[in-house]
């Protein structure tokens, strides 16, 4: 996890309990798994026995960083910011440990709490002085925006790493935080942190960054179709959650195991073993989707995405779709063609053949739905179906839902009105 460090950071590590902070950007009321690289740099930290902070950037949220972004954000009002502050706080609290009375407990501060009360003159006067333009334009990432990439750069932005490096030089003098861990694209604003401590109190701070995470296909970590992988339930199920981990191709498992677990090298070397022997048991991708997903939401939401893993790919039976939360099901059978049907069909009873020919066209004709049938293809709710038999509203799944089942791999959702 390591991708660079300045010298002396190791020593710091080995002679003393030591304070590290990484810095989160608070523009939404949930992390996304990209953000977890950084908490579990602090979580690695914590376990061995030093003291994390996590700085929220409220103050540095509403700027902009230049470093990878060509665009400005948008100024969030402080209701919105504590908000989200606290959202944050309680997902960090299931990696972090922040209530104990232990000398290492995890602290979590805003630096819009500092910096809102920091006048222009003042700040120009005491941090801007420290610092000479040309070190700042010889940062990589001011270079790049210099050298024609997006739409220039704003002085708002050009500050940015000033207002970073104030962040460290104020945690340093008030939590006596000496070391600053981030993605490898933050080293330029980290060292800059590092030298304005350096300048103005003569005291030692240092900078350690991890790589960014990339997929093997080249496609970008974290990111799916529908968008970020959020670890609030509201914005990405647990089902969806667990998917994403369960999915990941071999080679890229192989390094988010190292990265997002605290699994020994041990067991990691052995699980690889197996997986080698038998690359379609998936043994990596299942131990970290586990792992992961029982952190972040539970073991019962862990499990239930499970049963529902095995539902969809044909081992599930009756009794556990019935089983699944509303919410568990519509995530499992996100995209299936689904149509609309009137209660009133069901409360009268209606056979299948009529349902799912006149009133919801999963089979083109009578004649192919009573084939499917004869043969044993057809199957509602994981129940053989029986063109004898009458559906009727105590069939459904939650009140509202019927699951046709056409052949081996091919569902539809019946949603009733």
């Amino acid at each position: 996890m390591i991708h660079d460090m300045m010298p002396g950071t190791e020593e710091q590590l080995q002679k003393e309990m030591t304070t590290a902070y990484v810095g989160i950007d608070p523009t939404a009321d949930s992390l996304h798994i990209g953000h977890l690289v950084g908490v579990m740099m602090l979580k690695h930290l914590q376990e061995s026995g030093h003291r994390p902070i996590v700085l929220l950037g409220g103050a540095t949220g509403m700027i902009g960083d230049p470093s990878g972004k060509s665009q400005e954000r948008n100024l969030l009002d402080s209701d919105t910011l504590r908000h989200n502050q606290e959202c944050i706080r309680k997902q960090l609290g299931k990696f972090l440990d922040f209530d104990s009375k232990a000398p290492n407990a995890a602290i979590l501060v805003n630096n819009y709490d500092w910096m809102s009360k920091f006048s222009f003159i003042d700040f120009i006067r005491d941090i801007g002085k420290h610092i000479t333009v040309n070190y700042m334009m010889a940062k990589d990432s001011v270079k790049k925006r210099f050298n024609g990439e997006g739409d220039g750069m704003s002085f708002t932005e050009f500050s940015y790493q000033l207002v970073q490096g104030y962040d460290f030089l104020y945690l340093n003098q008030n939590y006596n935080c000496k070391l600053q861990m981030g993605g490898s694209d933050q080293w330029g604003n980290i060292t800059t942190g590092t030298e304005l401590i350096r300048r103005k109190t003569d005291g030692e701070a240092f900078a350690l960054t991890c790589p960014l995470i990339t997929k093997a296909d080249g496609g970008k970590f974290g990111k799916t179709e529908k968008g970020n992988i959020w670890l609030d339930p509201e914005r990405t199920s647990p089902y969806i959650f667990y998917q994403f981990w369960l999915n990941c191709s071999d080679e890229d498992s192989k390094k988010y195991i190292r990265i997002f677990t605290l699994y020994s090298k041990e067991e990691i070397e052995a699980m690889e073993k197996e997986q080698e022997a038998a690359p379609h048991l998936r043994t990596l991708q299942k131990a970290l989707a586990k792992d992961l997903t029982i952190r972040v939401h539970s073991q019962k939401d862990y499990e239930a995405a499970v049963e529902a893993s095995n539902i969809l790919f044909g081992k599930g039976t009756h009794e556990s779709l019935a089983a699944l939360s509303e919410q568990m099901f519509l995530s499992v059978f996100d995209g299936v063609p689904t149509f609309n049907v009137s209660r009133s069909l069901l409360e009268a009873g209606i056979s299948p053949v009529e349902l799912l020919t006149e009133h919801a066209a999963v089979f083109a004709s009578k004649g192919e739905i009573r084939r499917l049938i004869k043969e044993g293809g057809l199957s509602i709710n994981k129940i053989k179906a029986d063109e004898n038999t009458l559906l009727t509203t105590s069939d459904t799944i939650n009140s509202k839902y019927l699951l046709v089942q056409k052949g081996k791999k091919n569902y539809y959702v019946i949603v009733i009105q």
